[in-house]
């Protein structure tokens, strides 16, 4: 990928970047540590708009794509959104979260306005909620309440979820029964109304979208 972001005399096709995973409907596109070095010359190279060319190339390939952003404001986050058309925000239910949750919805409008008319947050999803605490559930309340796109899903915490990045195992996969699971299958289901995710086997989404995490 590295390889792409690059000036060539001759196109890359962005397919040859992209890996079989093992498991139905999943393919990926790795990172790589270094790119921290290059982001510098990324920028004074106006490679901004690479990813969303790669995007361009794979949309006809893949019903959907998720980008999965650092978690900071950078070269790359930016680069992500102005590739995608909708944009997921976890929220952690904590007040660092909050504040940091109205910055970011400052910058994606800012993209927006510069960049990608068509960008729109698809939904803020509620992370380590824990149900019967007062603050996680007060915290959604008065996000709800400002008129902020909170999906109905919510997901809580638990250490299956580093279990399952240590196995490299996708957690439907691992543990299809487990709560956290299905609680992933609800946001799936939720952001994918016309599919129905099964928890035994998984499920790609049927419409083709290119999809930020921004965090």
């Amino acid at each position: 990928f590295r390889q792409f972001l690059y000036f060539r005399l001759t196109p890359i096709d962005a397919m040859q970047y992209v890996h079989d995973t093992g498991f139905d409907n999943l393919s990926v596109i790795p990172a790589a540590p270094d790119l921290a070095e290059i982001e510098s010359k990324l920028e004074n190279r106006f490679k901004i708009y690479k990813l969303r060319e790669a995007m361009q190339q794979l949309e006809s390939e893949f019903d959907a794509v998720y980008i999965d952003t650092p978690p900071a404001w950078n070269f790359y986050t930016l680069s992500a959104l102005i590739a995608a058309e909708g944009c997921l925000i976890p929220f952690d239910c904590d007040d660092f979260s909050r504040r940091a949750l109205y910055n970011l919805i400052e910058n994606v409008e800012e993209t927006r306005s510069d960049h990608n008319a068509n960008l729109r947050v698809e939904g803020i999803i509620v992370n380590q909620f824990q149900a019967r605490a007062k603050l996680p559930t007060r915290l959604v309340e008065e996000l709800q309440e400002e008129g902020l796109p909170m999906l109905h899903s919510r997901l809580s915490s638990s250490v299956k979820m580093r279990e399952s990045h240590e196995q490299a195992k996708p957690l439907i996969h691992l543990f299809p029964a487990h709560k956290l699971t299905q609680e992933f299958v609800a946001l799936f289901n939720e952001l994918n109304p016309d599919t129905t995710a099964k928890p035994k086997t998984g499920a790609a989404a049927k419409r083709r979208n290119t999809m930020a995490a921004a965090e």
